[in-house]
């Protein structure tokens, strides 16, 4: 369950997603299981959010789902890794592919790319963010450790990806405490100062509505 938002700054909230609290559903073509971290608007289908944030458990090779219109953004989040072979419209020839082989690296690709995706050993743990297009852009960074940031969009998530860390928006006394696949979103964050403590690594994903 989301602990309730709570005011940190003029007009902005912050609502504390618990990962242990997420629920586990099938890919839209099956072949995977994913847990929704948020989206919007709220309670959307998969053919109907602006922008999507999840989990997803890759335990086999195989084809992604498409989705047209989206731009997606794939973070390694644990396991040895797996490459992105986009193929051409017959599927027949690889046309590019990305890999991720350490954890926390990046992805980016539009959603109806033809894409495969080959395990390197094992199963993988993934963060995934889709932002349809013409409605919403989305950026993602890696906070790792101790760090003073400054945050400005029309929302803000920041996702423990490992370790432990305490977070402190604006003038807040009192820090919130991530622990791996937590997620912190702030809403309407008007450069937001943000204070980190602790030895893990966050994602940061600012999206911004056009």
């Amino acid at each position: 369950m989301a602990l309730h938002g709570t005011l940190v700054g003029s007009m902005a909230t912050a609502t504390l997603i618990r990962g242990a609290d997420l629920v586990a559903a099938p890919w839209k073509n099956g072949g995977g299981v994913t847990r929704e971290v948020a989206a919007f608007p709220e309670g959307a289908g998969l053919d109907a959010f602006v922008w999507r944030v999840s989990i997803a458990d890759v335990a086999q090779a195989g084809p992604f789902s498409r989705f047209a219109g989206i731009d997606r953004t794939l973070v390694l989040l644990s396991g040895a890794g797996m490459l992105l072979d986009e193929t051409d419209d017959a599927g027949t020839h690889a046309v590019n592919t990305l890999a991720l082989i350490q954890p926390l690296d990046i992805a980016e690709f539009a959603g109806e790319a033809q894409i495969d995706a080959r395990l390197v050993d094992g199963a993988t743990r993934d963060f995934n963010l889709m932002v349809r297009r013409g409605a919403a852009v989305g950026e993602t960074e890696v906070w790792r450790g101790a760090t003073q940031r400054t945050v400005s969009a029309d929302v803000v998530l920041l996702f423990c990806a490992s370790g432990s860390v305490s977070v402190t928006l604006g003038g807040d006394a009192q820090p919130r405490a991530l622990e791996p696949g937590d997620t912190l979103r702030i809403g309407t964050p008007n450069t937001l100062s943000c204070t980190v403590k602790g030895a893990g690594a966050l994602l940061a994903i600012s999206i911004r509505y056009t």
